[in-house]
């Protein structure tokens, strides 16, 4: 049993009291340094498209399978700092239920407590 995780409110209520801490993890051995280190947040980003897998084309080929497999092992290191995964590029730019699908997916299969849509151009979360 998780304890002491943080939530979406400790988050919430860190705002304007101190800096809020943000790194990207891929593996569950940086998610434990991470955590280890007090960071208050983790995304594993569809940017594992360049820095795991050096693709070419950067982040296009990533796979929602590519994403939960990491995920899921940067939940197993980091198992009580707050997760956000990102969504890749094609599981919700398709339909709304297809997105719905998609992020249902994240929640269930990688642990995750929030979900990136989007790239530096126009981030939403949820």
């Amino acid at each position: 049993m998780e304890t002491n995780k943080i939530s979406i409110q400790d988050i919430m209520a860190l705002k304007g009291k101190r800096k809020i801490t943000m790194l990207t993890a891929y593996d569950y051995p940086t998610a434990q340094f991470e955590e280890r280190a007090g960071i208050d947040m983790i995304l594993v980003g569809d940017s594992m498209g360049n820095c795991v897998y050096g693709y070419v084309s950067g982040t296009i080929p990533v796979t929602m399978e590519q994403c939960i497999v990491h995920t899921e092992a940067v939940r197993r290191g980091a198992p009580s700092t707050f997760l956000m995964g990102d969504m890749p590029f094609g599981s919700y730019q398709t339909t709304p239920e297809e997105a719905v699908k998609n992020a249902v997916r994240f929640y269930k299969e990688a642990g995750v407590d929030s979900i990136k849509l989007g790239d530096s151009l126009g981030m939403v979360m949820l």
